[in-house]
């Protein structure tokens, strides 16, 4: 997959679709306009995002409409919650993102899964493409998420983000590179 984007949507969208889709997906946003610096739950990750809906629709990309936060979803009697619902206007398709503060999870494309099923069949126009989802996490571990979204019938993408692009002046110096944490934990 290109520029480290993690997604299955040549096996779930049509050709020309998943073309489209991946565009509009990027590898890892940049959220640092938040100005948050310390871990955080969902909800206030969310609710800083919905203040700075402007700045967080320039960062997605062109062509997402804002259609709402804790999109709700019923299924019986049962109620479920999409953490923020867009609209692309050239794809054609609701775009479900979640948001999650640690690493991904395998039951999070479960999660994503059953979401967009339920858009589909519930709210989605005739005339729109197939909903697609976007898991919004801290971080990812590409082979994970290729196993997690390998079964997935529904286009699903997960991106990391990163809240602070640079490391705060008292840190330099005084931690391991990247590299040097792979090396001592044996990984390189």
């Amino acid at each position: 997959m290109a520029e480290g984007k993690t997604h299955n949507f040549p096996s779930t969208l049509p050709e020309h679709l998943a073309e489209q889709a991946e565009e509009a997906l990027k590898s890892s946003y940049n959220l640092e306009f938040l100005g948050i610096s310390h871990e955080v739950k969902e909800r206030e990750l969310e609710t800083r995002l919905i203040e700075q809906l402007q700045d967080f629709i320039l960062e997605l990309g062109y062509g997402f409409c804002f259609v709402g936060r804790q999109h709700r979803l019923t299924l019986g009697d049962k109620e479920y919650f999409v953490d923020l619902l867009f609209y692309h206007r050239f794809l054609k398709s609701l775009v479900a993102f979640e948001l999650k503060v640690g690493a991904f999870e395998p039951e999070y494309a479960g999660k994503m899964d059953f979401y967009l099923n339920v858009l589909n069949e519930k709210e989605r126009a005739e005339e729109d493409s197939p909903s697609i989802g976007i898991i919004l996490c801290a971080e990812k571990d590409n082979l994970e998420v290729e196993f997690a979204l390998k079964s997935k019938t529904n286009p699903i993408g997960v991106a990391e983000y990163q809240l602070q692009s640079t490391l705060p002046e008292e840190f330099k110096g005084k931690l391991p590179t990247s590299q040097q944490l792979r090396e001592a934990l044996g990984l390189s």
